[in-house]
C-alpha cells in the first residue's frame, strides 16, 4: 500500500511491511529474537506509526533528502520497538545497538532506492532491492556478531 495514501496508507502499510520483514527477521535468527508473536507485534506497531510520522513530515516527497529522513524516522520506530523486545530478554544486550542501528540501515536503505532509479516516486513503504539488500547484510552482520546464541537465550 502506498504512503501517499495519507495518514491511512503509511499505518496500514507500514504495519503490514514490517509484519513480512519481522517474520524473515525471526526466521533467520533462528528463534533469538524472542516470541515470533511479540517480536512481529512490536515491529508492525513500531514502524507503522515510525512511517506514518516519516512521510507525513516530508509531506511524502521522495526526493533524497526526503527518504532519508522517513527512514532514519521510520526506522527510529521499528528501532526503538524491537529494541525494547529485546531489552526484555535475558542477554539483551543486542538491544540498544540494535536500536541505534535501525534509524541508520532504514535511512541508508532509502537513499540506495533513491539513487539506484527505484520508483520511488511510487512512494512504498519500504526501499526496494538495492536498499534490501544493503539492509539485509548490514543487519545481518549486527545479529551474527550480537546475538545471543540458542543455548544462552534457552
Amino acid at each position: 500500500m502506498p504512503a501517499r495514501d495519507g495518514l491511512d496508507g503509511a499505518l496500514v502499510g507500514g504495519a503490514i511491511t514490517a509484519v513480512g520483514l519481522a517474520a524473515v527477521q525471526w526466521w533467520a535468527a533462528k528463534g533469538t529474537l524472542g516470541r515470533p508473536a511479540t517480536w512481529i507485534g512490536a515491529s508492525a506497531i513500531g514502524y507503522a506509526g515510525g512511517l506514518a510520522a516519516g512521510a507525513a513530515l516530508v509531506g511524502y516527497d521522495t526526493d533524497l533528502g526526503s527518504l532519508a529522513l522517513t527512514g532514519l524516522i521510520s526506522g527510529a520506530g521499528l528501532g526503538a520497538a524491537q529494541g525494547l523486545v529485546l531489552a526484555g530478554q535475558r542477554g539483551g544486550a543486542l538491544a540498544l545497538p540494535w536500536a541505534a542501528a535501525m534509524p541508520v540501515l532504514f535511512a541508508l536503505g532509502w537513499s540506495v532506492a533513491s539513487v539506484t532509479g527505484i520508483g520511488v516516486d511510487d512512494q512504498s513503504t519500504v526501499f526496494g532491492a538495492g536498499g534490501a539488500l544493503v539492509f539485509t547484510l548490514l543487519s545481518g552482520l549486527l545479529l551474527a556478531r550480537s546475538a545471543p546464541t540458542r543455548a544462552e537465550v534457552a
